[in-house]
């Protein structure tokens, strides 16, 4: 069976980006790390490849061993729908702390508030309360 799933390349930042986000975002969580060992392509103990949960959705995550001149893009980001007000400003103040706000938390007339961030591992983030 074909399928499809987000992956998310890091360089070194993996586990640590992973962790934060089980941490910050309702229904996330870690399910495997795969590590690199003693003698293998990758720094011994880096991720090879992650299959984590974040807020619902299955992703892929992993440290490239390889520098490359590219990272992540706001042109593809993950969308949090939101409970309530509360939980957007949570969420979004968290995802922002040592990245950047796109778009304040704000109404923009397509939804009641709405945020665009980049979180410190340079993803970005679109926080919605519909």
């Amino acid at each position: 069976m074909t399928d499809a799933k987000p992956f998310l390349m890091f360089e070194g930042r993996a586990e640590e980006a992973l962790d934060f986000y089980v941490a910050t975002i309702p229904e996330s969580r870690i399910e495997h790390i795969d590590r690199y060992g003693a003698g293998e392509p990758g720094p011994e103990g880096s991720v090879r490849l992650a299959r984590a949960v974040v807020a619902g959705l299955p992703i892929l995550a992993s440290d490239s061993f390889v520098h490359h001149g590219f990272t992540f893009t706001p042109s593809i980001s993950f969308m949090l729908g939101c409970k309530d007000e509360d939980e957007l400003d949570r969420l979004t103040a968290a995802l922002a702390e040592g990245g950047g706000v796109l778009m304040a938390p704000g109404n923009y007339g397509f939804s009641r508030k709405f945020a665009w961030v980049n979180d410190r591992f340079g993803f970005s983030w679109q926080v919605n309360l519909p």
